[in-house]
C-alpha cells in the first residue's frame, strides 16, 4: 500500500431508481457518464474526479438475483472503495487483520466511447461485512483506468472536482476509527470538533457519534434505523459554490440545504443520501 491510502470511488445505492436518480444528479450539475452495464448484472453511472468518482449502483428492472448484496444494503451512501495496485496483496494485508471477506473477484462493463464501444476491466476484494456495518468496504485494481477517467467526464456544472471527506457515523466512533486506521495503515487523529479522522492521500475519513453527526447537519441527517454505523455523507471539494446554488434551481423538486460562507450541503431525500460542497 502507498504511505497513505487512496480514496477511489464511493457508492451510493440506488436499487431499481436509476431513472430517477439519473436525472436527479444530472439537475444538481454532475456529468453522469452513459450507463454501465456490469458483468455481474448491476448498472451504474459515473461522477468522475481527478482521480475518484461518485457512483450511482442499481439494478435493472427483472434483476433482483443479480447482486443480492446490493438488494441486501439499504437505499443510499453504501459503499466506501479504496485504490489498489494488486488486490491478491490487499487481499493478505485483510487476511493478516482479520478483516477479509470474500476472495478477489474479476468483472468488466463496456464503455461507450465517440470512438467506438470498449471494455473496462476491474478486480476487487471486499472486507467482512461485519466489521463495517455502515456498509461494503472493498479496495478495486483498475485494468483500464483510462476508460473511466476521461476528460470529457471530469468537468462539473456545479464545479465539483473531487472527493475530499466521507463522514462516517457510529455508536462507537473511537472503536469504528481504530479500525478503519488499521484497514488502511494511517494514523488516528483527534479533530477539534471532536471527531476522529483518518488521514487519506487526498481525502480524509471522518468518524463521528450520531451527536456530533446532529450537530453538524442538524436536519439533514440520515437516520441510523437501529444501526450501530451508517455513511453520514459524501464531502466534495468545489471550485465555485456559486454554481453549486445555481444548479439547485434546476431540481425537479426543492431540495434540503444548509448553506454557510464556505459549504453547501444538502440531502438528496429520494437516495437518503446527504451531500456536502465546501471550498
Amino acid at each position: 500500500m502507498p504511505s497513505l491510502a487512496q480514496l477511489d470511488h464511493a457508492v451510493i445505492n440506488v436499487h431499481f431508481a436509476m431513472d430517477l436518480a439519473e436525472p436527479l444528479f444530472e439537475a444538481l450539475g454532475f456529468t453522469l457518464t452513459p450507463r454501465g452495464y456490469h458483468s455481474l448484472g448491476s448498472i451504474n453511472h459515473l461522477m468522475t474526479f481527478g482521480s475518484d468518482y461518485l457512483e450511482l449502483i442499481g439494478l435493472p428492472e427483472g434483476g433482483e438475483d443479480k447482486r443480492p448484496e446490493i438488494l441486501a444494503s439499504p437505499v443510499g451512501i453504501d459503499g466506501l472503495v479504496f485504490k489498489t495496485s494488486d488486490v491478491d496483496e490487499t487481499f493478505a494485508h485483510l487476511q493478516a487483520l482479520d478483516m477479509a471477506g470474500d476472495p478477489p473477484r474479476a468483472f468488466s462493463r463496456s464503455v461507450y466511447l465517440s470512438s467506438g464501444e470498449a471494455t473496462a476491466t476491474f478486480r476487487t476484494v471486499t472486507v467482512r461485512s461485519d466489521v463495517f456495518p455502515a456498509g461494503r468496504v472493498y479496495f478495486c485494481e483498475h485494468g483500464t483506468p483510462e476508460l473511466i477517467w476521461r476528460r470529457e467526464w471530469q468537468t462539473h456544472a456545479n464545479g465539483a472536482a473531487k472527493m475530499a471527506e466521507i463522514v462516517i457515523v457510529s455508536t462507537d466512533p473511537e472503536a469504528e476509527a481504530t479500525r478503519y486506521a488499521s484497514l488502511v495503515e494511517a494514523p488516528k487523529l483527534d479533530g477539534q470538533d471532536g471527531a476522529y479522522r483518518i488521514p487519506l492521500a487526498e481525502a480524509e475519513l471522518s468518524v463521528l457519534s450520531p451527536a456530533q453527526y446532529t450537530a453538524r447537519y442538524k436536519d439533514l441527517v440520515s437516520p441510523m434505523n437501529r444501526r450501530p454505523s451508517i455513511f453520514g455523507a459524501v464531502v466534495m471539494a468545489s471550485l465555485d459554490l456559486a454554481a453549486v446554488t445555481e444548479r439547485l434551481k434546476f431540481m425537479p423538486e426543492p431540495v434540503p440545504v444548509a448553506m454557510s460562507d464556505n459549504r453547501i450541503s444538502m440531502r438528496m431525500s429520494e437516495f437518503d443520501s446527504v451531500l456536502e460542497f465546501v471550498e
